[in-house]
């Protein structure tokens, strides 16, 4: 096993030791010493914090993230982040400790049927029986897990097989009969597309994470900036194009930007790269984008189709369709279609974002300790967020200047993810800065890897946005449930000695006028460093446009 990890090039491994994973964790002690080890293994505190973190090194890294358990509940600790994975299309492979075969279907100690479970939330979970199988095995993962649209594999691993004798031999599988993970590029869609594109009088783009997993970046910017053609960007998508591009036009979604949301219901071709039209983009099917003519580019063929109705699909790799579109192309001019974006951003300015980043009396906003953190971050920062209402505002009002500068769950939703993922991310991003926003609720789902940042002294930022309620849920409940709060009020810890206990720095800010001093002293802190903000208690996500409701119907304030 740690024979074929070295020949998929692994370097970093998260996990957790146990009984029926003892053999591989033996093994591992001999590639984890010295100064020419082969491996990092990076402890965590339990097995959901070992997938989120393999999870936060692959989206910053590009790479596999890597992730070994034990059986039973060690193997099932682990399916929240293979499902998140799966989603969100994040490379993973994890690597789960079994009962020997012949104890299988005996209900031995710590046994689960963790292929059977695994497989509906995976692209592909498989048991490796015998020693003879394990090459060939993580040779097939990795190939599956990196390549076509990325994904989770999980590997179940029988006692038996790892303490069987045999003959190293290396196996490369760079094949799977009836996977096919690049598809031939069609010319005949791609100039259908062109033409569209070629005709279009408001034509709008929606960018997604496909174009960061396919690496397309610099792609992307030739095709917007030769056909002059204005992009949004999913939530997962939002360094895929830098902040201050200026042809970005905001993000998309239920809490997206009010312009480029409106305008959905107003271009003539809608250009999707790399995205998947989740609900949380389009609003109501029933009205979504009727009027325009849909291209959608991408490298998995079912979701061509699956929400919203394409006109011309060109399913490829958007980092070899991209440029062979832009080819075609011709030189754009859509400077009064751009120009017609501008007051609905200037609305969205004055009645939104001020107010939020920019307030004048009262406690603290998470709108504005998000503008002052991204403010003082490095360009180069890497965005950690958990879910909720801290996601929400981080990603709204981060700056994204640099490709793979964005961590978060957005397809499972998982609250918790954010400090495993932060701790992940710092050993993928190569000495970037790594801030982690989270919100009370999040934050104490995985609490326990503030060991692992102990031990590790991973430098992450946490910024902890306090307002005493799971906000997100309690936004709603003001809104649609006559705010009637159930169950969503908190009673916290003092984070001052939860940190303390930890041996991590740590600050409260109460006051605005002492929040940017209190930033600077985070970030210019070597180390890891805890920022707890007094938040508003009511503060909402705005705009936002109401589930099952069409995405012009967006509301820039909440009457509840």
């Amino acid at each position: 096993m740690m024979k074929a990890l070295q020949a998929e090039g692994v370097k970093t491994i998260f996990g957790y030791p146990g009984g029926a994973i003892m053999p591989v964790y033996d093994a591992l002690y001999d590639y984890t010493q010295g100064e020419d080890k082969a491996f990092e293994h990076i402890l965590v505190r339990h097995e959901q914090g070992a997938a989120h973190a393999a999870e936060g090194y692959a989206r910053v890294s590009g790479e596999v993230g890597v992730c070994i358990v034990t059986s039973g509940p060690g193997a099932t600790n682990t399916l929240t982040g293979v499902a998140d994975a799966m989603m969100d299309s994040t490379p993973l492979v994890v690597i789960a400790g079994q009962v020997a075969i012949a104890s299988l279907g005996t209900d031995a100690f710590q046994e689960v049927d963790l292929v059977g479970v695994a497989q509906p939330i995976s692209k592909w979970s498989y048991q490796i029986r015998h020693a003879e199988d394990i090459a060939w095995a993580v040779s097939r993962a990795f190939y599956i897990a990196r390549s076509g649209r990325p994904g989770p594999v999980v590997l179940d691993f029988p006692r038996n097989a790892q303490v069987e004798k045999i003959v190293w031999e290396p196996k490369k599988v760079d094949f799977v009969r009836s996977y096919v993970a690049y598809p031939k590029l069609d010319m005949d869609a791609v100039k259908k597309a062109a033409a569209l594109i070629n005709s279009a009088k408001r034509p709008l783009a929606l960018v997604g994470q496909g174009v960061e997993l396919g690496n397309a970046q610099e792609e992307l910017k030739a095709f917007l900036e030769k056909a002059d053609i204005p992009a949004g960007r999913t939530m997962l998508g939002l360094s895929a194009l830098p902040s201050n591009h200026p042809l970005n036009v905001g993000m998309l979604g239920m809490h997206g930007n009010y312009a480029v949301n409106l305008k959905e219901q107003e271009c003539d071709v809608l250009i999707a790269i790399g995205m998947r039209f989740s609900d949380r983009v389009t609003g109501s099917l029933k009205t979504y984008a009727k009027q325009a003519k849909v291209i959608h580019l991408d490298i998995d063929k079912s979701e061509i189709d699956k929400n919203v109705k394409t006109d011309v699909a060109i399913i490829a790799n958007c980092k070899e369709s991209l440029p062979v579109l832009t080819a075609l192309v011709g030189k754009g001019n859509h400077a009064a279609w751009r120009e017609s974006f501008l007051p609905l951003d200037e609305k969205e300015r004055q009645q939104v974002i001020e107010p939020a980043i920019h307030p004048k009396e009262g406690p603290l906003l998470m709108g504005e300790v998000v503008n002052a953190v991204a403010e003082q971050a490095a360009d180069d920062a890497v965005l950690v967020t958990d879910v909720g209402q801290n996601q929400l505002f981080a990603t709204r009002y981060f700056k994204y200047h640099h490709k793979r500068s964005i961590c978060t769950s957005g397809g499972l939703g998982t609250m918790g993810y954010g400090l495993p993922a932060a701790i992940g991310a710092t050993f993928g991003a190569d000495g970037r800065q790594v801030v982690c926003f989270m919100g009370d609720g999040g934050f104490q789902m995985c609490i326990e890897e503030l060991g692992t940042i102990m031990e590790q002294q991973a430098p992450v930022k946490m910024i902890l946005m306090n307002n005493h309620y799971l906000g997100n849920v309690r936004q709603w409940q003001d809104m649609f449930w006559n705010r009637r709060k159930s169950f969503t009020r908190m009673l916290n810890p003092c984070y001052e000695l939860v940190a303390k206990a930890y041996g991590i720095s740590y600050e409260a800010v109460t006051d605005r006028t002492k929040l940017a001093e209190a930033i600077s002293r985070m970030l210019s802190t070597d180390g890891p460093f805890l920022l707890e903000c007094a938040i508003l208690e009511d503060d909402n996500v705005l705009p936002m446009t109401p589930p099952g409701m069409s995405v012009d119907e967006m509301m820039l304030s909440l009457n509840v």
